[in-house]
This record gives C-alpha cells, sequence and structure tokens, in this order.
C-alpha cells in the first residue's frame, strides 16, 4: 500500500481481495459512519487510518511500542 491519506475503491477491493462493487459498499458504509460522527468524507475513498482501524484494529494506541 502506498503512503497516501485516502484510499480509493480499487485499492481496498485489492487489499481485501473482494469485488470493486463490494469495495465500493464497504467505503459507502465506512463514509456514512463518519459523517455520523461529523466528519467531512469524500465519495469513493476512506482514511487509510480509519480502513486500517475498522479492519485490522491498528490504531495509533495500539501501534506504540
Amino acid at each position: 500500500m502506498s503512503d497516501t491519506l485516502f484510499m480509493k475503491t480499487e485499492e481496498i477491493a485489492y487489499e481485501l481481495g473482494v469485488s470493486k462493487s463490494y469495495a465500493y459498499k464497504l467505503v459507502r458504509e465506512m463514509n456514512d459512519e463518519l459523517r455520523k460522527k461529523g466528519f467531512i468524507t469524500i465519495p469513493g475513498r476512506i482514511s487509510r487510518q480509519y480502513f486500517k482501524d475498522k479492519f485490522y484494529g491498528l490504531s495509533k494506541t495500539n501501534q506504540e511500542g
């Protein structure tokens, strides 16, 4: 994965081994969650950090060591 701030759906599909259409669904769901929390979202993209937290449980506090 690259070090850009946002992930595109194509990258998410590759990372998770799912179809692009399913990756779009996941991005929409995650963006809905973020909007409900008051964040601004970008259609078709998701914060790399949020993706890692959501799928791998990797928050900044968990990465200390």
